[in-house]
């Protein structure tokens, strides 16, 4: 296992900088954390059921900053939320639009919101609503004579304008271009929030793309300080420039293409950025002036592009600045890059908000599928990439509020219904301080990204205080990896990988859950089987080349009450020939009494199976089993939890069996039962870490050489899940 650790490229600056440092000086330059975590949820109105779903999408902020006001399409309503204290935001309540609001923006006490009406898509149509802040009353409505999509303002707030776009129908010619009625744009007039629908233009935007000039696709507009307006033809790939007070077009040019280096393109359960594409059209989705010469586009793709980052123009067209690949390589040194989308659109930046704090402009991109904002510093040349923050799963939409220090997302995900994360707004404050995100990175090989992603289960590296061995899961199936982790580093760093394998390829069929080192070094290694994967319940003995030198099937015993839900971890007691494997079982299997699982040992010189029964909380709701297990001292401490997410999680333990305690009966027979003590609570942590929500899946818990505890979260490789991975030293007393 050779150390990989290499110099960072210069466009992974950001990564860079947290290897380079231990912690982030107090007297450092402010950064942004975030601070706070509204569910759209709480805005749900009385009658409707709480697992409804929700969404929250493009978002605004009222002229005070103390309101965010954010589109929720699946409602049908735009939702409020009271920020006064931004650290403790409070619900709003909803207002239903009566059709889909699909944009809001706000001034003067006003919400300005596109609403969606369409019969069809062969058929659009929409309106403006003008909503009372205060009363939370429609006062004012404007037909559109189309279907709309993104709103804004000029900076003195007297004219606006919205892409009316008509959208394409994905099931119809399969979803290609063009299909009529042509989409485009409306400019209108305000004056104190008042909207005077007679003095609504709409723009002609024909005949200008090179792609389906018939049938424009307007997509996102924003205004500069001269009262131009910049508006992406998303999938005709074009950027329309127009006068707003004249409403004619003064220029149009191609978004163009990008060709992709060192970039991840099989979505195969392997994380390998090697990869190229050539000649990929950006198709960006938002946009921002930065200035009256300068915007920036996301580029996230719809049509037959998406080129995984963004760029700067000048508004002829001349390129600035393009990305490339180096924004999705830099989320995938943190952990968030999704390999499912390896094949398709990559990260897909799409939304983007600019603003100016302290005198400094940022760029804040959002990633859909990465479930981050990319954080950048406007050089007036190259952006700085300064952070990466957490945001939910799927943000949409951002707003910052540069006279009170922050930042929101809105993100448009609802899982409820699937026993997932919500919807949820995210609010982040510029400050001093040290980054709480990322809290593990990992180094480059050979100038390209390893990533991770679900990492599983922890072990000590003897001897080595401060280092740990960790497991990524079947997320990265064709891909089996032992990571190493320096912990004295903050962020941790993941130094070094090793692949599992079988005569000298990656080895397959395997969920590797668990990991304990031997007294010869040699790891054991649990992975929990699902027959009807052909995944098999097993364990597995590698060697410190990763090489597979022993696969041991479970006993018959065992595998006859077989579920999904198998081996969660493996710890090692005893030495030589007494040296006893002890294996957690996630769930029931069908011969547990409800309520109960097994604690399942094999010791590997007598090759003997035994188990005990160990006893679970009761929960209310969802499903409670165990994630981990770890021997230290006189004791094994087991990881207990409940598979719920947010204010829905109620069990995130860890527990103590003492050592003693562990005699084990023989399989088939009645198995003895051990006690449990609390040993920690880690819901306050998994609280308070980021801010964030509770994260479900907390599933590696182990000591170091010199017995500090270390724990870790499972970001099940970005598939529905926030993407987010918790590495936090565990604070526990009396475990020596």
């Amino acid at each position: 296992m050779g150390d990989f650790m290499t110099t960072v490229s210069r466009k992974t600056v950001l990564v860079a900088a947290l290897l380079a440092t231990a912690a982030f000086p107090a007297a450092a330059e402010p950064v942004f954390n975030r601070i706070a975590t509204f569910p759209v949820a709480s805005n749900l109105p009385q009658e409707k059921d709480k697992l409804s779903a929700t969404s929250a999408e493009i978002i605004t902020a009222t002229d005070d900053g103390m309101t965010l006001i954010y589109s929720d399409s699946p409602l049908g309503a735009i939702g409020f939320v009271d920020i006064s204290d931004a650290k403790a935001p409070k619900a709003g309540g909803s207002l239903m639009m009566d059709g889909e609001p699909t944009s809001v923006t706000s001034t003067a006490g006003k919400a300005l919101v596109a609403v969606n009406t369409s019969e069809s898509k062969a058929k659009p149509s929409g309106r403006l609503a003008v909503v009372d802040v205060a009363t939370k009353k429609i006062e004012n409505t404007c037909d559109l004579g189309g279907q709309p999509d993104s709103i804004a303002l000029n900076k003195d707030k007297t004219l606006g304008a919205i892409a009316i776009e008509n959208e394409r129908d994905e099931e119809v010619n399969d979803g290609r271009i063009p299909q009529m009625p042509a989409g485009d744009l409306v400019v209108f007039q305000v004056k104190n929030g008042a909207v005077d629908c007679g003095s609504i233009n709409h723009v002609t935007l024909t005949g200008l793309a090179g792609i389906a000039p018939e049938d424009p696709e307007p997509e996102f507009i924003s205004f500069n300080d001269q009262n131009e307006i910049a508006l992406t033809l998303q999938e005709n790939n074009e950027i329309v420039i127009i006068d707003a007070a004249t409403a004619t077009v003064k220029a149009h040019f191609p978004a163009g293409s990008v060709d992709l280096a060192g970039i991840d393109t099989k979505r195969d359960g392997v994380l390998k950025f090697t990869g190229e594409l050539k000649g990929v059209l950006r198709e960006p989705d938002a946009l921002k002036w930065l200035d009256n010469d300068r915007l920036v586009v996301a580029n996230e793709g719809d049509y037959q592009g998406g080129s995984r980052g963004f760029t700067i123009f000048d508004k002829t067209g001349k390129v600035l600045y393009e990305s490339g690949a180096s924004f999705e390589r830099a989320v995938a040194n943190i952990g968030h890059y999704p390999d499912k989308r390896s094949s398709a659109k990559g990260v897909e930046p799409e939304g983007l908000e600019v603003a100016t704090f302290g005198g400094q402009k940022y760029i804040f991109l959002l990633s859909e599928r990465a479930s981050v904002v990319g954080v950048y510093k406007d050089t007036g040349a190259e952006p700085q990439l300064v952070q990466i923050l957490p945001s939910g799963v799927s943000p949409e939409g951002g707003v910052a509020v540069p006279s009170r220090n922050l930042f929101a997302t809105a993100n448009e995900v609802d899982l409820g219904k699937d026993g997932g994360p919500r919807s949820h707004v995210m609010i982040y404050q510029l400050a001093e301080g040290e980054m709480a995100y990322p809290q593990i990175v990992a180094a480059e090989k050979e100038g390209n990204p390893v990533g991770f992603a679900a990492l599983s289960g922890l072990a000590a590296v003897p001897e080595k205080p401060g280092q740990l061995f960790a497991v990524s899961d079947s997320v990265l199936g064709m891909q089996p990896t032992i990571y190493t982790i320096d912990a004295t580093k903050k962020p941790a760093v993941i130094t070094e990988t090793l692949t599992v394998n079988r005569d000298g390829q990656p080895a397959q069929k395997l969920d590797i859950e668990g990991i304990a080192v031997d007294e010869k070094g040699w790891f054991w290694l649990a992975s929990e089987g699902n027959s009807e994967k052909l995944l098999p319940h097993a364990l597995y003995h590698v060697n410190p080349k990763g090489e597979i030198k022993e696969e041991i099937a479970l006993p018959s015993e065992l595998t006859a009450n077989e579920i999904r839900y198998g081996f969660e971890g493996v710890t090692i007691i005893g030495s030589g020939d007494d040296a006893t494997l002890w294996m957690a079982v996630q769930r029931e299997w069908k011969d547990d009494e409800k309520g109960f699982v097994k604690l399942v040992s094999y010791n590997p010189k007598s090759k003997e199976w035994g188990a005990v029964r160990y006893p679970l909380d009761k929960s209310e709701a969802g499903w409670v089993g165990l994630s981990e297990i770890s021997a230290q001292g006189d004791g094994v401490y087991i990881i207990e939890r409940d598979n719920l997410v947010g204010d829905a999680a109620k069990l995130k333990k860890l527990y103590k069996v003492a050592v003693s305690d562990l005699k084990p009966g023989k399989l088939g027979g009645e198995l003895p039962l051990v006690k449990k003590t609390e040993a920690h609570d880690f819901l306050p942590e998994l609280k308070t870490a980021t801010n964030g929500y509770v994260l479900d899946k907390l599933e590696g818990f182990a000591f170091d050489a010199s017995g500090k505890a270390y724990a870790v979260t499972d970001n099940d490789g970005v598939d529905d899940s926030s993407g987010e991975t918790l590495f936090f030293e565990v604070n526990l007393v009396g475990t020596n």
